[in-house]
């Protein structure tokens, strides 16, 4: 492997160097015409599959410079899990490596050698959980995605910022295949191996862009956050049957027992299969049998959704389900349970007119804010932080009081600064007027 430049915009000036070119980026330009990037240009690696190839990899990592761009390919939509069945990882020096990591005990020995290295992934969030689970998770990251939110990027996209940055378009019509597929079709490989190819180009512009609008420190911020939750669990929602899309169509506790029992059913099923609850039963198949309590197979074969070959195959435990269902006391029913946190925006007027108001203020301190700094709101502060805010302000409001409350919702510093004491101006109800 070679100690290669990095790849740059076709219209760029030909200077010497590794960084990025010396034009700033314009955040919403069209950018040059792109040139499509179909093959790496150290070619398609194979997946390393054994303990030996990966501790090449771990020597060849070591050995190289620089960050490490890293990807991962899940099979959400197929699977149950959401564990990685690819990892990419390109470095100078180095090159690329596609890692299978099926076959693999976990990724620990190459978290090891690149533990003070930074990562530079695109959409960081996605990946780092399925990582996590192979024992591998950064130290310190710069994610592509975010940077250029901050930048104030219309299009984030790994496609769209790499062809309006760097002049070369990325085919995304492998995003969402299903990579636990095995053995991986060449077209695919290529595919991941390119994910990667470009990841450290785009990371120098994006830097250097977010240094030219004085945004370092806050990327850095939002980078340390994202390390920080790296392994952290997913939050477990509480009564997860009740996401059930179609479901505020289904009336009556007795009715929502029954999408209840049967979204727990497929559950196990999916679970047992490791396969996506989506491929095993529908959710409007859920919904239309919650309604029409179908209490035999015929009935329940002909409900929409029910039809399919191996749904049929599941008629027993469908009926089970709703059959269990049906026997339950009415003490046993599902109830609703107490909403942490405000209302729905759309009921304060209803509910607390004073409140509503209070929000419609602080909302228009973020948008202008916001425009100001050429940030998208929801990275300028979280709306949810806002709604909390507004529905529960401090007894006493100032800007010390409300700086206090954001940060303990766990808004950054940066955000903090911006708009803390404009928020303890907009939160008490203005003077009327003479």
């Amino acid at each position: 492997m070679t100690d290669e430049a990095p790849l740059r915009r076709r219209d760029a000036p030909d200077t010497a160097g590794d960084g990025p070119h010396s034009v700033p980026p314009d955040p919403n330009s069209g950018g040059p015409a792109s040139t499509p990037l179909t093959a790496p240009r150290d070619g398609t690696p194979r997946p390393v599959e054994t303990s030996a190839e990966l501790a090449d990899v771990v020597s060849r990592m070591s050995a190289g410079t620089g960050p490490v761009a890293v990807d991962a390919e899940r099979a959400s939509g197929y699977r149950y899990t959401q564990r990685a069945y690819l990892v990419q990882l390109r470095r100078a020096g180095a090159g690329t490596v596609l890692i299978d990591p099926l076959p693999l005990d976990d990724l620990r020995t190459l978290d090891a050698a690149l533990a003070e290295s930074e990562w530079v992934l695109h959409a960081a969030s996605q990946d780092l959980p399925c990582l996590a689970e192979l024992g591998f998770k950064p130290r310190r990251l710069f994610d592509t995605e975010l940077a250029a939110r901050l930048a104030g990027f219309e299009r984030v996209g790994l496609a769209a910022l790499t062809e309006q940055l760097l002049g070369y378009s990325l085919e995304k019509h492998h995003s969402a295949a299903d990579w636990s597929t095995r053995p991986l079709p060449d077209s695919w490989l290529t595919y991941a191996a390119l994910d990667v190819e470009l990841l450290t180009d785009l990371r120098d512009l994006l830097a250097a862009e977010l240094e030219r609008q004085g945004k370092t420190a806050w990327a850095a911020e939002e980078f340390a956050a994202l390390v920080a939750s790296a392994d952290r669990p997913p939050r477990v929602r509480p009564d997860p049957w009740r996401r059930t899309s179609g479901i505020h169509r289904v009336r009556g506790a007795r009715a929502q027992s029954r999408v209840r029992a049967l979204w727990y059913a497929r559950d196990g099923v999916a679970a047992r299969r490791d396969s996506a609850p989506g491929r095993v039963l529908p959710d409007s198949a859920i919904i239309a049998a919650a309604e029409a309590d179908p209490k035999d197979e015929r009935t329940l074969l002909g409900i929409p959704g029910f039809g399919g070959r191996s749904v049929r195959r599941l008629a027993r435990i469908w009926l089970d389900a709703l059959d269990q269902a049906r026997a339950l006391p009415d003490d046993a029913l599902p109830v609703n349970q107490p909403v942490e946190g405000p209302p729905p925006p759309h009921r304060w007027a209803e509910r607390d007119p004073i409140a509503a108001a209070r929000l419609a203020r602080c909302r228009a301190v973020v948008v202008g804010t916001a425009e100001q700094h050429n940030l998208p709101p929801e990275n300028l502060i979280s709306p949810d932080f806002i709604r909390r805010l507004a529905w529960s302000p401090p007894d006493e409001v100032t800007p010390q009081t409300v700086a206090d409350t954001l940060r303990g919702f766990g808004a950054r510093n940066w955000q903090v600064g911006l708009i803390a004491d404009q928020l303890a101006t907009a939160l008490p109800a203005p003077d009327p007027a003479p």
